[in-house]
């Protein structure tokens, strides 16, 4: 008996379907095993380890750790949505200029930052002498203002940077909320500012929740800037543990700790976030409601709240790296190692990027095609890596592929009389599964919304001319997905440039990036030799934000040609 075409087509979509949704497993699998092996560390450490710890490391390291969460989170909801509402509800001088120069300080890592308000800030820097010269002080024994290492330091110098996470999500918010609300809460007598309180900011919590959310992920991410800032962390612990002591279990058990307090921020986020779906709902309920021009004093107020945190936020470092790097080249060029470090740092971004972008892509599509279910929870999996700080996975593979290298070393020793060496750890392969692993949500995010915007008919229209699934997605679904795929390619590759403590703990030896290479310089105390390196990581890390700014650019335009009986709104 033959087998009809029509049947030989679904049996060969069937598996090609089938073999997306291998790929997708296996990549999960390869995101869970660093923290299983974190777990399993962890749990085997000694009895009395984890007593030493309690008694002495977790007091301290889980108290700083607490309360620089608790200020990074009251102070960047308070810059974020404060500058989201001015910028959205009223109309003031300098006002199209700041809406996108608010994004700026995404461009400037926590460390850098941190890295360049030390010597600013110094008892000798320029800042105080200029202010004991106001004030008729000649000597910092005299007169100092108070140390920037410290945790309130720390706190403000975090919360200027990463403020823009919940300026962006509760701008969206407000961009969307409709006039009926503002109108009818006008005609009652209610002034501008109680609509905030009692309308636009109750709307916008969802939004709130999850800036807030990612800004305290990246606080617990950070530790250049914590260190350099003299705040001790339980990150810090994990590093000084691991590096200092050679006590992996014991790194591994602080660590654990760790996972739990992201465990609770995403648990937050989504109890905060629990009524989004009637928030959303209320705001397609018609036109958006316009600015308000207000008065040139009030405009003035308004555009210098607005500078404020891009001051110290981005123009502040930015002028420093500048001054700096030209002083720098001026009396000893570049430094030697420079375009070795750039091509290190371009090199193992770009390689964990392609990879990273094909398994997101690849989880994603799994999902499309076989949707609910198990593929879902498959890609809800698979973005796990982004919540847990870069330590957490390093620390995990560390364990993983040690135990693999020194396996096939025995082996390799047994059959060949030869050593492998370290396989994954000493080639920079390590780096690169950390990097997938930590960045895998964006690509697997960029392409599922990519993937929405296509409709569901051009699928069945190329499966019913014979198409598998596999040949749909080169043919139909990249071609019209290929924006989604580029910005998140493009998030990715900074990501990498940008990411400290993965690079440090997993790169090979005589190995540095510019990250790593900012990073022991400012650790020297030789400001100067890193300015050039922290330079360019602004440079590159500028192009997120200049296409972050087109999007919403174009998001404020479609507000203002919005028209009484049209929506065009756009859901956050």
């Amino acid at each position: 008996m033959t087998i009809k075409p029509e049947h030989d087509r679904q049996n060969r979509s069937r598996r090609s379907g089938a073999a997306w949704l291998v790929i997708a497993g296996l990549t999960v699998f390869f995101v869970i095993l660093p923290f299983l092996a974190l777990a399993f560390e962890a749990m085997s450490g000694s009895e009395g380890l984890w007593s030493h710890l309690v008694t002495t490391i977790f007091p301290v390291t889980l108290r700083n750790t607490l309360v620089l969460l608790a200020g990074v989170g009251v102070l960047v909801a308070f810059l974020g949505t404060g500058t989201a509402w001015l910028i959205t509800a009223y109309e003031f001088p300098g006002r199209r200029i700041l809406e996108w120069a608010l994004l700026l300080p995404l461009a400037v890592p926590t460390y850098i930052v941190a890295y360049a308000y030390l010597d600013i800030l110094h008892p000798i820097g320029v800042v105080q002498e200029a202010v004991r010269t106001l004030l008729g002080y000649s000597s910092p024994r005299e007169f100092r203002l108070p140390d920037v290492r410290s945790m309130a330091g720390c706190i403000i110098l975090l919360s200027f940077v990463l403020y823009p996470y919940v300026y962006i999500a509760t701008r969206a918010m407000f961009l969307t909320q409709p006039a009926s609300l503002i109108e009818a809460s006008r005609m009652l007598g209610v002034s501008r500012r109680a609509i905030f309180w009692r309308i636009a900011l109750p709307l916008a919590r969802p939004a709130v929740a999850v800036g807030m959310s990612l800004a305290l992920m990246e606080t617990l991410n950070d530790i250049g800037a914590v260190e350099f800032l003299g705040v001790r962390t339980l990150t810090v612990s994990i590093y000084t543990t691991w590096i200092t002591r050679s006590d992996l279990p014991g790194a591994s058990q602080i660590a654990l700790s760790l996972l739990f307090i992201v465990v609770a921020i995403v648990a937050l986020e989504q109890y905060a976030r629990r009524r989004q779906r009637f928030a959303a709902g209320v705001q397609r309920g018609g036109k958006n409601f316009g600015r308000q021009h207000v008065s040139t004093a009030s405009g003035l107020l308004m555009m210098t709240i607005c500078f404020i945190p891009i001051l110290i936020g981005f123009i502040g470092p930015a002028l420093y790296l500048i001054t700096e790097t030209y002083a720098r080249l001026g009396y000893a060029g570049v430094p030697p190692r420079f375009l070795t470090n750039v091509s290190s740092t371009v090199f193992l971004s770009a390689t964990a990027s392609i990879l990273t972008l094909a398994l997101g892509a690849a989880t994603a599509y799994a999902a499309r095609i076989r949707p609910g279910g198990f593929s879902a929870t498959l890609f809800r999996l698979s973005t796990i890596g982004y919540a847990a700080p870069a330590t957490i996975i390093a620390i995990g593979l560390v364990i993983v592929l040690g135990a693999f290298d020194r396996t096939v070393n025995t082996w390799a020793n047994s059959w060949f009389g030869m050593s492998t060496g370290l396989i994954f750890l000493g080639s920079g392969a390590a780096l690169i599964y950390a990097y997938t692993v930590r960045f895998l949500a964006i690509s697997a995010g960029g392409m599922a919304a990519g993937l929405s915007r296509i409709p569901q008919s051009l699928d069945e229209a190329s499966r019913s001319l014979g198409e598998t699934a596999s040949g749909t997605l080169w043919r139909v679904h990249l071609p019209l997905s290929k924006t989604s795929l580029a910005a998140a390619a493009l998030l990715i590759f900074v990501d990498c440039v940008k990411e400290l403590p993965a690079t440090l703990l997993l790169r090979p030896l005589n190995v540095e990036t510019l990250a790593t290479h900012l990073y022991g310089e400012a650790a020297r105390g030789t400001y100067e030799e890193a300015s050039i390196s922290a330079l360019a990581i602004v440079l590159i890390s500028l192009l997120p934000v200049i296409f972050l700014s087109r999007v919403g650019r174009e998001l404020d335009q479609q507000r203002e040609n919005i028209t009484p009986s049209g929506l065009g709104l756009v859901n956050t």
